[in-house]
């Protein structure tokens, strides 16, 4: 286990904006700054990152934190796992306490095949240049389609030598077990034989966004047509094709500063252009297009342009990936080759400038690229010409932009000769009927998850059976969540500030805390959530009452809890900022820290308010089961109670003014 000092020092040092900042795209707005989630898709931005708390808050699929818990959502790791992720990047010594077996074993086992996988491609690296199996081969086949040493370098090409299982006897000599190896792909084990998967093939790296080995693309050499042309490493505990994009790590930096991206599809497509300059682009690994793809390009730019070969197999795979792109509400421009050429070949063909000046000049909207395409031979034909409308309307629909939809049925129009009514109408047709078959869906999964979900052992009178029928979970029903989150909130910021003033045994004043105060009110009502977190939350703060040195915010924003730590984040998190023009114009905006001696009370009153009025309503539903049951001693207590409870209320509801200050 790292012990605390040094987990304060990587947290200390790890700063929000530039953790987030490797993986999203952000810009400053006011004193935050803003992007969209990594975690969800979303229209537009709703991912704040705020730099002087030291938290990020997705206002859209509520995920929020601090540092530590980004890396651990983002990249699937542990708290210590995301805690080590950062202390190698601010160049931290961890040292840590001893772990028991089975969580080194956790630890180990996904950090042992990312170690296998950077020893690899090491070893393929420098088999391609230093082995002359590999300068013959390998680098003779690289040099024949011009790609210079300095990106063989930037994507650390290599070759795996040829023979049955030369790499992986290699990689046990060296000490690698053949569980990891089989575990990333690297070598193929049956009962009677051990074979290297990518025997005899040019190797190409694939990274994750941070920079490490993930998997290979190997290209084999060899003419005999039942040997598959790229190999790609099996999908594993570190590597989701679906998820990944070939030259993401290398391009993620320019594509930022360029607000585009250029989507093609192979390896060496990336690198050619790469070679002629033109660094934010990125491949797809010859998989079909994904939208989990798409998403990973959108965190740095909402701009892509698909450049496929001119063939039919690439016009294929254009018609495909638009509507993904636009289903992402990512702007999308279409670029289709000469037949015959393809990104690797083009871009060999002339030089950088030349290049970029082609793509400018040749990128088309979605619109103009299908009505190109499919117009030919329908332009005479009515119902092809209708077909091609309809395609165009399908896709339009799904743009989720209802200005950017709006924009593409005015050009669809023009170029159609279609009335904008006609095309409004199909197009609502389409979104409506989508509507429609997604709440089915929904209603659907809801009735099945309530079906399956099985009842706790205390709904049963006896134990159950295999045939007794499933009980749907209780639930609360009146709950105080939103006073309970407000009165955290009030502590989170104002615990240790003195508001209140009393009278000691000698008629001293002493100055009172907002935490004291709060604490002694919920305290001597025996106020107690339904939600456990809510009572570990007031049981910490309850714990640090008489510690001067306790700094709630930071306390709970650092807290190794993630959901201690959510609750921190979004209870502190500001979705909306005062304008400075409210002041200036010369209105009064009453602070809240000002007047704070009325306000804590008051929100302790409507807590209690609120429980007061969730016993009522437990004792109305114990007053009809009672009446049901022709039970009159209950009824007649719950009656009681419900008399006292009612002067209760009565009381608070006065001191409040009648009202709901929440």
């Amino acid at each position: 286990m790292i012990d605390q000092a040094t987990i304060d020092r990587i947290i200390d040092a790890a700063e929000i904006s530039e953790v987030v900042g490797e993986f999203v795209t952000l810009k400053r707005r006011g004193v935050n700054m803003i992007g969209n989630c990594p975690f969800h898709n979303e229209k537009t931005p709703s991912f704040t990152v705020s730099p002087t708390k030291g938290i990020f808050k997705c206002f859209g699929c509520g995920k929020g934190g601090n540092s530590v818990n980004f890396i651990m959502e983002h990249e699937t790791l542990s708290y210590p796992e995301a805690l080590k992720w950062l202390a190698r990047k601010y160049h931290i010594e961890v040292k840590e306490e001893e772990e028991s077996p089975e969580q080194k074993q956790q630890k180990d086992d996904r950090e042992s095949m990312m170690i296998v996988s950077a020893w690899a491609q090491k070893y393929f690296s420098r088999y391609l240049l230093q082995e002359n199996e590999g300068r013959a081969v390998g680098l003779s086949y690289i040099r024949e389609r011009g790609i210079r040493d300095d990106i063989v370098k930037k994507f650390e090409l290599g070759f795996c030598p040829d023979g049955k299982n030369v790499f992986t006897q290699e990689a046990q000599k060296q000490g690698y077990k053949m569980e990891y190896l089989e575990r990333t792909g690297l070598t193929i084990k049956r009962d009677d034989w051990v074979r290297d998967r990518f025997a005899g093939r040019v190797m190409f790296p694939i990274h994750n966004i941070a920079g490490r080995v993930i998997a290979f693309g190997g290209r084999t050499l060899k003419a005999d047509k039942n040997i598959a042309k790229y190999l790609n490493s099996p999908e594993s505990d570190i590597y989701h094709k679906s998820r990944v994009l070939y030259g993401i790590y290398q391009a993620k930096r320019e594509i930022s500063r360029a607000d585009k991206c250029y989507l093609v599809e192979g390896y060496t497509d990336v690198l050619s252009m790469h070679q002629a300059g033109i660094e934010n682009v990125v491949a797809s690994s010859g998989t079909a297009l994904t939208h989990d793809q798409i998403r990973l390009i959108k965190r740095f730019t909402p701009n892509i342009t698909i450049i496929y070969d001119g063939d039919a197999a690439g016009i294929k795979a254009s018609l495909r990936g638009i509507d993904l792109v636009l289903e992402e509400g990512v702007n999308v421009k279409v670029l289709l080759l000469p037949d015959g050429e393809d990104p690797d070949s083009f871009a060999r063909s002339m030089s950088s400038s030349q290049l970029t000046a082609y793509i400018e000049e040749n990128e088309t909207d979605f619109i103009r690229f299908k009505t190109k395409l499919l117009m030919k031979g329908a332009a005479n034909d009515p119902i092809e010409k209708s077909r091609l409308v309809n395609d165009i309307v399908r896709s339009i629909a799904i743009v989720p932009d209802a200005i950017t939809r709006s924009i593409y049925i005015q050009d669809c129009s023009r170029l159609m000769a279609v009335q904008e009514e006609v095309l409004y109408t199909q197009v609502r047709k389409i979104i409506h009927k989508h509507t429609e078959e997604l709440q089915k869906k929904s209603y659907r999964d809801r009735n099945y998850k309530q079906q399956q979900e099985p009842a706790p052992d205390f709904f049963f009178d006896e134990p159950a059976t295999a045939s007794a029928k499933p009980v749907t979970p209780l639930k609360p029903q009146f709950t105080c969540e939103v006073e309970e989150r407000e009165i955290i909130r009030i502590l989170l910021k104002y615990f240790n500030e003195e508001v209140f003033e009393e009278e000691d045994e000698q008629g001293e004043p002493i100055s009172i805390t907002v935490g004291q105060f709060v604490l002694e009110e919920l305290d001597n009502d025996g106020l107690v959530s339904d939600n456990a977190l809510i009572n570990h939350v007031l049981d910490l703060f309850a714990e640090n009452l008489e510690n001067p040195d306790f700094k709630p915010q930071s306390f709970f924003i650092r807290n190794s809890n993630p959901e201690v730590s959510q609750l921190a984040t979004d209870l502190l998190a500001d979705k909306y900022i005062e304008s400075k023009r409210w002041k200036k114009g010369g209105a009064f905006v009453e602070e809240e820290h000002e007047i704070l001696d009325l306000l804590v009370p008051k929100i302790v009153q409507e807590y209690k308010l609120s429980k007061v009025r969730q016993m009522l309503r437990s004792l109305e539903k114990d007053i009809q089961a009672s009446y049901a049951a022709n039970d009159d001693d209950k009824l007649m207590n719950c009656l009681n109670q419900v008399h006292n409870i009612k002067k209760i209320e009565k009381a608070l509801s006065e001191q409040l003014g009648n009202r709901t200050i929440l």
